[in-house]
């Protein structure tokens, strides 16, 4: 591929006499120029020009005026420096850093553009879509294609072509009569007619003269066209004060029934702006309101504290083995509705925490044949961390996660239902936006709560892709409010731990790792979080009030033995006898459980809940239930007679085997349920007839790891790889354009061929004068590069030299080699 960038164009050899000696020919002579470290900035800038490694610095340059990487560079840029490469593109070329500032500024100047201008522009030299010098400014081909204006696709400026470009096709004598009716002397030849009548439109003076003459109609067209889109219809009689326009070339025809404004003229008309109001600085993000910062920090404690709550109790209702896995993968909407009651949330609320608990690995599907939902080892490993630093795996988790838990519910490019847990809601700007808003947050003042819309504005400033603005402002919008779901945010407010989460205006770990900055955020948590309780106060109503949380093995116990009736900053347990048969069924037995309200009870064990624990347990286990089909033992016969009497048994069809034993076409559990529904209180017995005690079976899934993010783009190269990859360019450059004596038969540009005996003794008179050489060699994977290589020695078909293009010592095998050539004497 050949462009302007990375060889020099027929124009630019034209007007080589009047550029300075140092001025670059080529993008690929100003990367040439620039240091290490601005090599560096670039392919960080531009990662996706890494891939594969160039060889050279011409084919770096080539690399970056490709239109696909030329497209992503812009979508990156903020908006002043969009609107500064979209000036360029209006502007001729090349141009100068004056020419530009005029564009921009317009002709009254503007000091907030004048002052912005250096770092916008500075941004665009480092990316390399802009190079030159100030005096020679030139923005590359590919950027100015798809920037120029055209019919098809008009420039944001809402400029249209200049004087030139709409005169290409007209015929001379219809330039000449234009160039008459705008009161300018005829010409011998259409060129310097055009050049003529743009002399006029770039001339204030007599631009504003020649407008004067304009009818009141003619001007309110062209003030209609001003500001864009610059072209209009007109029939084939246009009316007398187009026709005024027309004759005079303020409005060109660029097909039947189409004219458009030329650029100078519309420039003259905006008073030189090439944009209508040109956005040198960020939209400042503003506070909509203040808190205090200690309510904001305790108030993100608070939903930090219930988002561990929310993902414990999630999990606890997988613990037995979760949903089924969709065909297609993700959730069910009934499983999910199912979850959200469970959980007590509305279903985008549930959505979240089951993608939250999945981006922390704490949830996968199992992998069996029919495959299910459930929690993984690390479930177990993150329950056994302190509160803060399960916060913390959670919040580290949410800030890196591409997957968007807020595109649930809605609709694919397919017009597939995108499900939680399902596979295309991973978004890779999600984290960069997520982090952004942070940022943002963090930057105003503490306890400060920023207005939305401010922060919208300033987030489509930062990236103004039309493409993009649309998902990245509702992933803001997500971000704000999740952050507050998962404590990060209190009160719309920024947290201290959220700070330290960012690792922004913290002393501990500022900017540090991910794992350092978690820890400094559990660290500024600890404080604020309540301290696990490990006793309830029990009531008369046969209730417990739970003042705060529980220590584990207690919240544990307790659930066991009682129903959870309502949660909040205390929790309340009701005693009932379902919730003491369940205890009782797990192996627990009276004298077991008032020991246990004895000692973690601050309150006397009220004598109903005592009563209720013996009356169950006395009637517990007294019916026995085994599998036969199903049968009843019991050793009062008067029970068994009171079952059979009952009418609500019929529907197990029991049948008398022996007076102290019945049987059931029912399977045991139907049996043992529709007892306990009658108001008995049965136990299941083994074959040996012992007594079955019921625990709750913990499912999990094998050894699972946290989904990894999705990146946008290629991914960010680190400083080592950019480094090594600077050196190799670098290195090949310097192969590519070492000078070189002729090879005889060796096309410019190729490899050097010489002959076997050639190679063998030009090496062997290196080896003896010290002297490099340029070598063409081809690897064993068939690649062939040019190299430049100090010989140090030759033998048994080898030869070890210092290679200057990997800047290391290599051995060469001499078949490999297609040619050497000397390189030139120094001047």
């Amino acid at each position: 591929m050949s462009t302007d960038e990375s060889q020099p164009t027929d124009s630019a050899t034209a007007s080589a006499s009047a550029r300075p000696a140092d001025t670059p020919r080529s993008l690929a002579e100003a990367l040439r120029s620039r240091a290490d470290d601005a090599l560096a900035g670039l392919l960080h800038a531009r990662p996706d020009l890494l891939n594969p490694v160039p060889t050279d610095l011409t084919q770096l340059a080539t690399r970056a005026g490709t239109r696909a990487s030329v497209v992503r560079a812009l979508e990156r840029l903020d908006r002043f420096a969009q609107q500064v490469a979209q000036t360029l593109a209006v502007a001729p070329e090349p141009t100068t850093y004056d020419e530009v500032l005029v564009l921009l500024a317009g002709d009254d100047g503007d000091p907030a553009v004048a002052k912005a201008l250096p770092r916008a522009l500075g941004t665009l030299h480092e990316q390399a879509l802009v190079w030159g010098p100030d005096d020679r400014l030139r923005l590359v081909r590919t950027a100015r294609e798809l920037l120029a204006p055209g019919p098809q696709h008009p420039s944001p400026t809402g400029l249209g072509p200049t004087v030139a470009e709409a005169t290409a096709g007209m015929s001379p004598t219809r330039i000449q009569d234009i160039v008459a009716a705008a009161g300018l002397p005829t010409t011998h030849d259409p060129v310097s007619a055009v050049q003529s009548l743009t002399a006029l439109f770039t001339d204030r003076a007599r631009m504003s003269a020649l407008l004067d003459q304009a009818p009141a109609e003619s001007v309110e067209v062209l003030s209609r066209l001003v500001w864009g889109p610059p072209y209009g219809q007109v029939t084939a009689d246009p009316a007398r004060h187009l026709r005024w326009l027309l004759d005079r070339g303020l409005l060109l025809p660029t097909a039947p029934g189409t004219v458009v404004l030329p650029r100078e003229a519309a420039l003259h008309l905006r008073a030189g702006r090439a944009h209508r109001a040109p956005e040198p600085t960020p939209p400042p993000v503003v506070a909509a309101r203040d808190h205090r910062p200690q309510v904001v920090d305790a108030t993100a404690a608070g939903q930090a504290y219930t988002a561990l709550a929310t993902v414990e109790e999630l999990l606890k209702e997988w613990d037995e083995g979760g949903p089924a896995v969709l065909r297609a993968g993700g959730l069910s909407v009934r499983d999910l509705k199912r979850t959200a009651v469970a959980l007590d949330l509305p279903e985008p609320l549930a959505a979240f925490w089951v993608e939250l608990a999945y981006a922390a690995g704490l949830v996968a599907s199992d992998g069996e044949a029919d495959e299910r939902y459930a929690a993984t080892p690390a479930y177990d490993e993150w329950q056994e961390l302190p509160a803060p630093e399960r916060w913390a795996a959670l919040a580290t988790a949410w800030l890196s996660a591409t997957r968007t838990a807020g595109l649930i519910g809605g609709r694919d490019g397919k017009d597939r239902t995108l499900s939680a847990l399902g596979p295309h809601l991973d978004r890779s700007a999600a984290p960069e936006v997520r982090r952004r808003v942070l940022v943002l947050l963090a930057g105003l003042p503490e306890g400060a709560e920023p207005d939305a819309d401010s922060l919208l504005a300033r987030l489509r400033w930062e990236r103004p892709s039309p493409a993009a603005q649309d998902l990245r402002s509702r992933i803001a919008g997500w971000t704000l409010n999740e952050a507050e779901l998962l404590g990060v945010t209190g009160r719309g407010a920024l947290s201290t731990h959220g700070r330290a989460l960012l690792g922004v205006d913290d002393t501990e770990a500022p900017g540090g790792d991910a794992p350092a900055r978690a820890a400094a955020a559990s660290r500024h948590l600890a404080p604020l979080l309540p301290q696990p309780l490990d006793h309830v106060l029990l009531q008369a109503d046969l209730t417990a009030v739970a003042p705060g949380p529980l220590e584990r093995p207690l919240a544990e116990a307790l659930a066991v033995l009682a129903d959870v009736e309502s949660k909040g900053g205390a929790t309340v347990y009701r005693f009932t006898p379902g919730s003491v048969r369940r205890a009782l069924d797990a192996g627990q037995s009276a004298s077991d459980l008032h020991a246990f309200l004895a000692a973690h009870s601050r309150t006397p064990v009220p004598q109903p809940l005592a009563y209720l624990i013996d009356d169950v347990a006395r009637r517990h286990g007294h019916l026995r239930i085994g599998a036969a089909s199903a049968y009843v033992r019991c050793d009062d016969e008067a029970l068994l007679n009171e079952i059979l009497a009952d009418k609500r048994s019929q529907g197990l069809r029991l049948r008398r085997l022996a007076p102290t034993v019945l049987a059931a076409q029912a399977d045991p559990g139907a049996l043992l349920e529709g007892l306990r529904s009658m108001g008995f209180a049965p136990a299941a017995e083994s074959a040996e007839g012992d007594v079955l005690i019921t625990r709750a079976h913990a499912h999990r899934t094998p050894p699972r790891s946290a989904p990894e993010p999705v990146p946008e783009g290629p991914p960010v190269p680190d400083d080592t790889l950019i480094a090594a990859a600077v050196r190799a360019i670098r290195a090949g450059d310097l192969a590519s354009t070492a000078p070189r004596k002729e090879v005889h038969e060796t096309p410019s540009g190729s490899l050097p061929r010489t002959t076997s005996a050639e190679t063998l003794a030009t090496m062997q008179a290196a080896v003896m004068t010290g002297e490099a050489v340029w070598i063409g060699y081809v690897n064993a994977e068939g690649a062939a590069s040019q190299r430049v290589i100090a010989p140090v020695r030759v033998e048994g078909g080898f030869v070890t030299a210092y290679d200057h293009t990997a800047d290391e010592v290599r051995t060469f095998a001499l078949h490999r080699i297609t040619g050497v050539a000397e390189l030139a004497d120094d001047e």
